[in-house]
């Protein structure tokens, strides 16, 4: 059959010493669109074939074993060890001939190569460059009706409609002349941001996307999974839900949605028709196959032994180390099994708040507990709250930034301490690793006002939002983690909104209890020195009638306590001052109540 594209090979794995399989994209085109290929007769395919493939892939399995039984699939006598045709056979598209050939799932449109290791997909016209990546297509719900049951599985299809949309719009068509084409055919039908989405949408689908790369849909609480194996066309069918159309093999099997791995769930709740799923293409691409599968699939592509498969890597299980009876000596604590259900609650939560009167230690121990969770200081962002603090301070905003070429000031969308963290354990590499941002006094700021839509997803971490100012869908890694403090005595945890404790797990640090009662004490005998500090602190607390305004051992836990007139000028200028505070206006004699002298001569 007439063609107007060069040759191509398909270089097999372990065929060292096997010539390559030939073969040549048609003209024709299946039922549903798709480009058929000619494999050329002579051309050797591998015997075995991997275990799970007939799992997802059971028509090219079908139709290897039908070409076996009809003569046409036979062992070679050039090449023992290995199959040969023995006429031409014609598939239905680059990819289903790769996949009989080799026995393994195959992308043909970046595996058939011309004799300069030139793709097939870039010999086509209209068509990107570049690798193969996966996309979303909504189809559950267009006008009232499921195209994916009715259509797209059973024909074959992924579609767009585009009921208003002029006719003769082809594959590769630039973004200006959608644009061009959506203003004068939606004037009076769309709203200005329906039409910006509808450019994006349409220029994804007919110029962005590519035969070979992969496509997703949701129908049934299941996510489907197939391959583009035809240019897009625009049919003149009187169905306008679905006129715009491309051909797609899908696999026989969808996945429920429930069991989907977090980040590819946050992906799909992006609410758009067309979503570019490139940034979870290991997640796509492992579905439904074991690690097992996915290292057998790696061998099969021969890939090198010292670099990770993506699939595999973006399985690795993140992980907090269980707090050791090290770190609970380190931190003074009294029982690392409390250590470990502060770890739980953040592996359950991923947010907590540490609480309690000031000197409690709240944030060094969030911070070393962070360090030893993240295993190191470079994951852990600290930040502090107060009543001025707000969303373009902690997540993104248009800020006056220097440009350092022209020195003129400009208002730039700059992202803060948030947005940072959450791209820098987003990063490929990064996922399975820990990070963590503290919030240190994080009631002193309005907390709806500083996180904005990001309180939602602080609560559904398998979700995205549409950002405020840079419009971006974004949701939180699963390996992103958040402790707060707050200090009791600027706001009492009975005033926490509901909100607020829905979203976290509140852990308290008191000195009425352990690990904070009896810290001093074993500081105290840690460094060698008399007991006498604890036993004034113990008496000074049992004279404050509200737990909130406890005073922590922290401030006893400095060099400069000790040292000559220490512990008594610490007392009269950090201790008693907060007390005359709490009781400014009640006539309490704080010296004579809660003085050392007064403590002493109490303590005998």
């Amino acid at each position: 059959m007439a063609h107007e594209y060069p040759e191509f090979r398909l270089r097999l794995p372990g065929g060292d010493g096997v010539e390559r399989a030939r073969g040549v994209l048609l003209d024709e085109t299946g039922t549903n669109g798709s480009r058929k290929f000619l494999v050329r007769a002579g051309s050797p395919a591998r015997v075995h074939v991997m275990p799970s493939l007939g799992k997802h892939f059971k028509a090219p399995v079908a139709r290897r074993e039908e070409l076996r039984a009809q003569g046409v699939l036979v062992p070679s006598q050039r090449w023992p060890g290995w199959l040969e045709l023995t006429e031409d056979v014609v598939f239905g598209s680059p990819s289903f001939a790769a996949v009989v050939l080799v026995g393994a799932p195959r992308n043909g449109w970046e595996e058939w190569r011309t004799e300069d290791d030139g793709p097939l997909s870039d010999y086509m016209s209209g068509v990107r460059a570049g690798p193969n990546r996966p996309w979303l297509v909504r189809g559950s719900n267009v006008t009232g009706f499921d195209l994916v049951q009715r259509l797209w599985l059973p024909e074959g299809r992924v579609t767009l409609a585009a009921s208003r949309l002029r006719q003769g719009l082809r594959q590769g068509v630039s973004k200006d002349v959608l644009r061009t084409a959506v203003e004068e055919d939606y004037e009076s039908t769309a709203t200005y941001g329906q039409k910006q989405q509808l450019v994006e949408d349409l220029h994804a689908f007919l110029s962005r996307m590519k035969p070979g790369d992969g496509v997703c849909t949701i129908s049934g609480g299941r996510l489907y999974v197939g391959e583009i194996t035809g240019e897009a066309e625009q049919s003149e069918s009187e169905d306008r839900r679905s006129n715009l159309r491309r051909p797609v093999e899908w696999q026989p099997v969808g996945f429920p949605y429930e069991d989907l791995p977090e980040e590819l769930q946050q992906k799909l709740s992006v609410q758009h028709d067309v979503v570019d799923l490139t940034s979870v293409q290991a997640h796509v691409e492992g579905l439904g196959l074991t690690d097992e599968e996915l290292a057998q699939e790696a061998e099969a592509t021969e890939r090198d032994p010292g670099t990770e498969v993506p699939a595999l890597a973006a399985r690795r299980e993140l992980e907090l180390p269980r707090p050791t009876a090290e770190l609970a000596a380190e931190l003074l604590v009294h029982d690392p099994a409390w250590l470990r259900e502060v770890r739980d609650l953040l592996w359950d939560e991923r947010q907590l708040v540490l609480y309690g009167p000031p000197g409690t230690g709240k944030t060094y121990l969030a911070l070393k507990l962070a360090e030893f969770l993240g295993r190191g200081l470079e994951r852990v962002k600290l930040v502090q709250f107060h009543p001025s603090y707000a969303y373009e301070d902690f997540f993104e905003g248009f800020r006056p930034q220097e440009d350092p070429r022209t020195r003129e000031v400009a208002f730039r969308l700059t992202a803060g301490p948030l947005r940072e963290l959450a791209d820098l354990a987003s990063r490929e590499g990064n996922r399975h690793v820990p990070h963590f941002l503290i919030i240190d006094e994080i009631n002193r700021a309005n907390l709806a006002k500083v996180f904005g839509e990001l309180y939602f997803l602080l609560e559904y971490r398998n979700r995205s939002v549409r950002l405020t100012y840079s419009g971006d869908d974004f949701a939180l890694p699963p390996n992103l983690f958040v402790i707060g403090t707050m200090n009791t005595a600027d706001r009492s945890i009975a005033l926490v909104d509901a909100a607020m404790r829905r979203r976290f797990a509140f852990v308290e640090l008191s000195p009425r209890t352990e690990p904070t009662s009896g810290l001093l004490r074993r500081w105290l005998a840690r460094a060698g020195r008399d007991s006498e500090p604890a036993r004034l602190l113990d008496a000074l607390n049992a004279r404050i009638d509200d737990a909130d305004f406890h005073i922590g051992p922290s401030y006893l836990m400095k060099k400069g306590v000790y040292r000559e007139g220490g512990l008594e000028r610490t007392w009269r200028t950090k201790i008693l001052p907060l007390l005359e505070e709490h009781h400014y206006g009640e006539g309490v004699d704080v010296e004579k109540r809660y003085g050392l002298a007064a403590l002493r001569e109490s303590l005998g």
